[in-house]
């Protein structure tokens, strides 16, 4: 079955995983700026690191059959720096015409600080101004709860917001029904340790159906799995799931979200190789 990953970070991860990637079905990912392990110390490394993201890592991608796509932000970990966070964001529009990108992310809260907060609302404002969509980090376990909560009420605070092109990503089982019912698409990442296994995931398909639902990856510099959208794939038929339910979650959904901007190239697979064959024909 063919999928897509929604929110990996493939600049932590080896050529080697691009070709497992492609051969566990991956025909295309989208990578939101992220950490990089340390914090950056000037606007010159993130303008660097958005140059890898638009350049290189599509090259890469490429090579094994991957489509590639991209968010640009300053992530939540380095927010409490808010004059480095300004310069960013002032320099992010450079790059808003590049052919993969898609939006403002993954922008969030780490700590739930008036800082993070802050940057947070100016990305927001960067994002509508350009009329980019958004894709959102939530913190990590203890202040996972408040801090969607304070996310959701910044983002439902703004009513020219369309809520239709936001992903909310990380949730989990407390946070998942907030993230819904607000009218915004709902990401869960499948971790070995942290945030959600596929059987989680599942648990979560079952409970809440797959509208605006999507499963990821993230595959970052902790402790993850590249691979571990196929994983839950092999838990719904596992569960005796239908295919066309376990292809929405993990194919159509992904699509129905990103192609809602106009930089979502996204040819399926067989699709150029059928036209050909009519045009010769």
């Amino acid at each position: 079955m063919y999928y897509i990953d929604p929110h990996i970070h493939m600049v932590s991860r080896t050529t080697d995983d691009y070709e497992t990637l492609a051969k566990m079905g991956c025909v295309a990912l989208s990578e939101p700026a992220f950490w990089a392990g340390f914090d950056r110390g000037t606007v010159h490394g993130f303008r660097d690191y958005f140059r890898q993201l638009t350049e290189v890592e599509p090259r890469r991608a490429a090579q094994y059959g991957i489509q590639h796509y991209t968010w640009l932000c300053i992530n939540a970990k380095e927010a409490e720096n808010v004059a480095l966070s300004r310069e960013v964001i002032a320099m992010i529009p450079e790059f808003l015409d590049r052919p993969n990108v898609l939006g403002i992310g993954e922008i969030g809260l780490n700590k739930n600080t008036k800082n993070e907060a802050t940057v947070f609302l100016e990305h927001v404002e960067l994002a509508v101004q350009h009329q980019q969509q958004i894709l959102i980090h939530t913190p990590h376990l203890e202040d996972k709860y408040q801090g969607t909560r304070m996310i959701l009420d910044m983002l439902c605070d703004d009513s020219r917001i369309d809520r239709s092109r936001v992903l909310v990503d990380h949730v989990e089982e407390h946070t998942i029904r907030y993230v819904l019912d607000e009218g915004f698409w709902a990401g869960m990442t499948l971790y070995p340790i942290t945030k959600c296994t596929p059987q989680r995931a599942a648990d979560m398909i079952e409970q809440y159906g797959p509208e605006r639902l999507m499963v990821n990856s993230a595959g970052d510099w902790g402790p993850s799995k590249p691979t571990a959208v196929p994983d839950l794939i092999l838990e719904m038929r596992r569960r005796g799931h239908r295919e066309s339910l376990i292809r929405r979650v993990v194919y159509e959904n992904p699509l129905t979200f990103f192609r809602q901007s106009g930089r979502f190239q996204f040819t399926p697979p067989g699709v150029a190789e059928e036209a050909a064959m009519s045009e010769k024909s």
